[in-house]
Order: structure tokens, then sequence, then C-alpha cells
């Protein structure tokens, strides 16, 4: 079993003592997780293990992340099976705080990234990515690892947190890990649980509306808006889809492209039913 921290004060001083006995040359490597484990956190996990002498899982369900009327106090939550998974992968330390731990007084530092924290999900979700912002930053500073992986699945995400490292001149590695996706195409994600059967047969409309602005790209069709378009009126078409919050194509620096270049990214975000799921599609001249 890996060992279980609650407390701030206690993983950092297990740490410091790991780093200390181990020389200068250990190296520690950290996954942010709000856990409810699936395939797509342990592929982190693997990823983590391979590059790195240690591995750390945070599991912590993050209020600051969660706007008014979403899902915080239904996201699920089983600490028992996360560990079990943990042990399972070689996980070393799992550090699981309360939220009087990780916020003994009300947090009164907003952090915002030009270009990247108001729009798509920021626009949809506000105040979101100022809560990923500090939590990340803040589980930085008690784990100090050398790497930390983040999956390509909430890419808006990971672009805000490699332009925090790099803008605050963090010592950290931002290593990015593919998005892991069921045997049908539908991203692994924790909010799947909330689909009912019918529900996950329309959601597969995401992942199949990324083939074919692919096939479209392919083709020769880089209009941006001609790709969206196509994502969008597929999906749309689907029975138990209440919505679509967004179609956009970005590229790796997240600036939104009217012209497509290989790889660019299709990101949406889609209500089926009460469940937003989000996702996205590097497009590339290569046959899926």
């Amino acid at each position: 079993m890996p060992t279980l921290f609650r407390k701030v004060k206690d993983v950092k001083s297990y740490l410091k003592s790991l780093r200390s006995s181990g020389g200068n040359n250990l190296s520690v490597g950290f996954v942010p997780t709000m856990g409810y484990l699936h395939e797509g956190h342990m592929e982190l996990i693997k990823k983590c293990k391979l590059q790195n002498d240690i591995t750390v899982v945070s599991i912590y369900v993050n209020p600051l992340q969660f706007g008014e009327g979403e899902d915080y106090q239904k996201y699920p939550r089983d600490l028992e099976r996360d560990l079990a998974m943990c042990q399972e992968a070689g996980v070393d330390v799992v550090f699981a705080p309360t939220d009087e731990e990780v916020y003994p007084q009300v947090p009164k530092t907003k952090i915002h990234v030009e270009g990247i924290s108001h729009v798509l999900e920021g626009a949809f979700r506000p105040n979101h990515f100022s809560g990923v912002a500090l939590i990340v930053l803040k589980l930085f500073n008690i784990i100090q690892p050398d790497r930390a992986y983040f999956g390509e699945k909430d890419f808006q995400q990971l672009k805000l947190i490699q332009r925090l490292v790099n803008d605050l001149s963090y010592p950290v590695e931002i290593v990015p890990v593919p998005t892991v996706r069921d045997k049908d195409g539908l991203a692994l994600s924790s909010r799947n649980t909330y689909l009912k059967e019918q529900e996950r047969e329309s959601a597969l409309s995401i992942y199949r509306s990324f083939l074919i602005a692919q096939k479209l790209f392919r083709a020769g069709n880089t209009k941006a808006q001609d790709i969206k378009e196509a994502v969008r009126d597929y999906i749309s078409r689907h029975p138990h889809v209440k919505r679509i919050d967004y179609v956009e194509i970005v590229d790796e620096d997240f600036n939104i492209k009217e012209e497509v270049s290989e790889g660019d990214r299709v990101l949406v975000a889609v209500w089926i039913g009460d469940t937003r799921l989000i996702d996205n599609w590097r497009l590339s001249y290569e046959e899926v």
C-alpha cells in the first residue's frame, strides 16, 4: 500500500527525508488528481513511474474550481478504491488532504492567465481556472516535484499550467500524456459514471465527429469554420444531446484558428443529458 498522508506538514517532511537519504539525483514525479481513478489516470502514473524514482499522487476534489450549481457535491469519491488502484500501479505516496488542510483560510488570491483563463471553458465556468491554477501551484509548493503529469484530454488546463510554470519559472517539467479512450472512442473521465446507457451512446458522437473533422482536414479543407460546423452538426443530431457549449479550433499556443494546420486541436464541450463532457482532437494527415 502506498504511504498515505492527510496533512501538508507530514507529506512535506516525508518527501524531504526521502530526498536527503536518496541524494541529489533522486527524482520525484507527481500526478495530481481529483480521485475516482480510471485507466486515464493509470497512464499518467505509468509514465511517471518510468521517469522518476518516487511517484506521488494527490487525491483532492478542489472546491474552488467548481462553480455555483456544478457537481462538486456529487463528484464521485472513493478513497479506498483509489488507494487500491494506486497500490496496484506501484505508487509510492498518496496525498489526500481535507479542505481544512488545503485552505485553512478562505483564499483571496486570484490567478489569471491572459488568453486562456476566460475563454472557452473559462467563459462557461467563471473562476474555474483561477481555482485550478491556485490548487496546482499550491500542490507544487507542497510536493516540489521534478516532473508533473497532465492528460491532454483537459487541453486548456494543460496549456494554462504550462504557461504558469513558464511565466513563474517553477522548477518543474510539465509532461503531457495523450488522451486515453475506451474501445469505442469515448474519452475516459470520472464524469462518465453519470451517463445512462442511452446517453453514453449519444456521447460517442463526440469522438465520431472528430473522425469527420479529421477526414475533412485530410481531404484538404483547412477552413476552421467548415470543420467546426461539421462537428457541431453531427453531434447535435444525436438524442440526449442537450446543448453544445462550444466547438473551437486552437493551435498549440491556444490561439483560435481560422485556417487550420496540422497539430491544431478541435475542442468541444457538450451536455449529454445532465452531464457535461469535454474532449479534444489533434488534427493530422495520418489515418486514424
